[in-house]
């Protein structure tokens, strides 16, 4: 694994590939939101478990009341009620009706349901207007769910919509994938933890805070710290969080300047690097390998360097290893407001933007300013210009990545 000076594409492919997702447990479907499927999932039971009525009117047979109309009303006796979990045991045969309610199960006899505006009911006396044919107002058997029917595939998200299927089919708990436990440690001696008073030339750990954050977002356990510039601290803190996390991040320290001293802790560990710089604007000096198997992503500290390439490689890795198919970021079409250039043909730039509505058309606006951090803050997405392409004009439809 000595892989280095990578272009985009081809370090996304090796990172993905290096990392396969953790193990499963199974969990209560209440606690499931957002988590991912481990394993396919199929069907119990049916649902309904019944051939049920979708309307409040009558059970009937169709052939009785083919020709009914206002002018040709049909009369039917009314031999009974059926209620959402109250049957009825009287089975409709020519010239009766049975009183149903919505969800209740459909008689023996009956093929159909018509509605009651269809109908005016006097004692056990029904006058039919209306016509249904076959299977009018009846949700079958298995409409919603069928037994045996895969309903979840492994690395599927758990939104509430497919949570609410998993219960129609039988399942009260589901196996998903284990959450990663991230370190996040940042170096450098300039740092001081927010809220606490801030040291003249010293500034925040903005970047620690932003990455914690990103992780919460998709529910991943962390802990964070910030190191001091000592190679022997530095040694001591990747060893710990090697042993007791699922995964780490460093920020800062990733280049080879002589107090970047990351590198040099990760060399003294006995890291397997997989690269160590890539072809990318902004982020750079962004790495990745495995210490003690454990996946540990190297990021600059520059706050957009930091970001992007957290954004579009440790994030990646880091959904990977939570058992996600799906490890790109939300994107969507967007039309670009104004022509953007990179800087270096051979790279593929990141360019941050905001999104605007012309029309109905998703337009993306991107972000130009002096003040990195007020940028960052104000971005709702990111655009590439991929390697090989010097500009993208004007007008360009491109697919832009979601950062909300």
């Amino acid at each position: 694994m000595n892989k280095v000076k990578l272009g985009y594409a081809e370090a996304l492919r090796v990172t993905l590939e290096t990392i396969s997702p953790l193990g499963s447990d199974r969990i209560a479907l209440s606690a499931c939101a957002d988590r991912v499927l481990a394993e396919d999932m199929h069907a119990k039971v049916n649902s309904p478990s019944i051939d049920a009525s979708m309307k409040d009117g009558y059970a009937v047979r169709s052939v009785d009341i083919a020709l009914a109309t206002p002018e040709n009303p049909v009369i039917l006796k009314v031999v009974g009620m059926a209620a959402a979990g109250t049957p009825c045991a009287q089975a409709v045969t020519g010239g009766t009706a049975v009183r149903i309610l919505t969800g209740a199960r459909v008689p023996d006899g009956a093929d159909a349901v018509l509605a009651e505006e269809f109908t005016t009911c006097q004692g056990n006396t029904l006058t039919v207007v209306g016509d249904a044919h076959p299977g009018r107002n009846i949700l079958p058997r298995g409409a919603d769910v069928a037994t045996g029917e895969c309903v979840a595939t492994q690395g599927s998200r758990l939104s509430p919509g497919r949570l609410g299927i998993l219960a129609a089919a039988g399942f009260g708990e589901v196996p998903v994938y284990r959450q990663p436990r991230v370190t996040i440690l940042a170096t450098g001696d300039e740092l001081v933890v927010p809220g606490r008073p801030l040291p003249e030339g010293k500034l925040y750990a903005s970047n620690l805070v932003m990455l914690n954050a990103w992780c919460r977002r998709y529910g991943m356990q962390t802990r964070f710290s910030i190191l001091s510039d000592t190679p022997e601290t530095i040694v001591q803190r990747l060893a710990e969080a090697a042993a007791d996390s699922d995964a780490m991040i460093t920020s800062g320290g990733a280049w080879t300047g002589e107090r970047d001293f990351v590198a040099e802790a990760l060399s003294a560990l006995t890291w397997q690097r997989v690269f160590q710089w890539i072809r990318i604007g902004p982020g750079k000096a962004a790495g990745f390998g495995l210490l003690k198997g454990k996946p540990i992503f190297l990021l600059p500290g520059g706050p957009p360097s930091n970001l992007t390439a957290f954004l579009q490689i440790a994030l990646p890795g880091l959904l990977r290893l939570g058992g996600h198919h799906q490890t790109a970021l939300p994107q969507m079409k967007v039309r670009l407001d104004q022509s953007v250039s990179c800087r270096d043909v051979d790279w593929t730039e990141f360019v941050y933007g905001t999104f605007d509505d012309d029309d109905g058309q998703p337009v993306f606006r991107p972000l130009k300013g002096s003040s990195r951090l007020k940028s960052l803050a104000l971005a709702q997405g990111v655009i590439a210009i991929p390697e090989g392409v010097k500009t993208l004009p004007a007008g360009s439809m491109i697919a832009a990545q979601m950062l909300f």
